[in-house]
């Protein structure tokens, strides 16, 4: 297994929404699968998009920089979409929602102490976010205003923070898999990505119905492979060639070789055969964090 180096690597494949304004919580409260009603200036929150089918349009990590500004950290790819989308149920509410990333600087950093995930802290504008580790190593997403200097410690490639991505097993939604996966495809129950007892958002019933009438048949795995996957690739099993059991939903080249990758797939196909990418078998790895039982 790889150690993961300690350092920080600059995120520019993340670009930062900004909702302000006196509704700004209430606003997001209403078009998210997670609780901004409630949201401290000591916590961020997973969160995902979706459309009236439960299918998710963008996932996001919020946190609040004051009492009427809040940030929305998401796939580069999707946010001018989302931001028109989203915008468009502002209506009435006293919420602006703006193209923030030229204002702020994102790092991901590896190494330091443990948090809980979703811990934040803001000091002298620069916010700092605990994300689930991988391989045992702790991560921090920070955010900073355009032209802070960076997190001290050493520089680390865009590369290596995609597969500490991979391994922590929290996918981001980019646009290969837009609209094609409900939240708990992605297990975003299980890592505080969806709150069940907060009021509508549209595709809310889909998303509830799944959890709670046991028909959910998709999970995400991650995997490993001898193959370079990208988002938006099938996956097959032995079991039919034609008809794919699974989708990736993010990848990176592993630093010792091979390319690990999130993937959304059937539960029935992890129990026994053979998976596979471009014809490429697949290897299963577990999962660094439990999935919620039924609640």
């Amino acid at each position: 297994m790889t150690h993961l180096p300690n350092g920080s690597a600059p995120l520019t494949h993340l670009g930062v929404i900004r909702a302000e304004g006196a509704d700004a919580a209430k606003f997001l409260h209403g078009q998210l699968t997670q609780d901004f009603a409630l949201l401290g200036t000591a916590e961020a929150r997973l969160a995902a998009f979706c459309n009236a089918k439960g299918r998710m349009q963008a996932s996001f990590i919020g946190f609040k920089r004051n009492p009427t500004e809040i940030l929305l950290v998401c796939h580069r790819d999707l946010l001018a979409a989302t931001l028109k989308r989203l915008s468009m149920f502002v209506m009435r509410a006293q919420s602006k929602l703006t193209d923030a990333t030229a204002d702020f600087a994102l790092y991901g950093t590896i190494g330091g102490p443990a948090q809980p995930a979703w811990t934040t802290a803001t000091v002298d504008g620069t916010t700092t976010i605990a994300l689930y580790p991988a391989d045992g190593q702790p991560r921090t997403m920070v955010i900073v205003p355009t032209g802070t200097p960076a997190p001290a410690g050493p520089a680390l490639s865009l590369d290596l923070w995609l597969w500490s991505e991979v391994r922590s097993g929290i996918a981001t939604v980019s646009t290969p898999i837009f609209e094609a996966l409900v939240p708990q495809m992605l297990n975003y129950e299980s890592v505080g990505g969806v709150n069940f007892k907060k009021g509508c958002y549209p595709g809310q019933e889909i998303v509830a119905r799944s959890q709670f009438r046991g028909t959910l048949k998709r999970r995400a795995a991650i995997v490993h492979g001898e193959v370079a996957m990208a988002a938006g690739q099938e996956v097959f099993h032995s079991a039919d060639a034609e008809q794919p059991c699974g989708v990736v939903v993010q990848a990176a080249a592993a630093p010792e070789g091979g390319w690990d990758a999130i993937v959304s797939l059937q539960l029935a196909a992890m129990q026994d055969g053979t998976l596979t990418v471009d014809g490429v078998a697949l290897t299963l790895l577990p999962l660094p964090y439990e999935l919620l039982a039924d609640i």
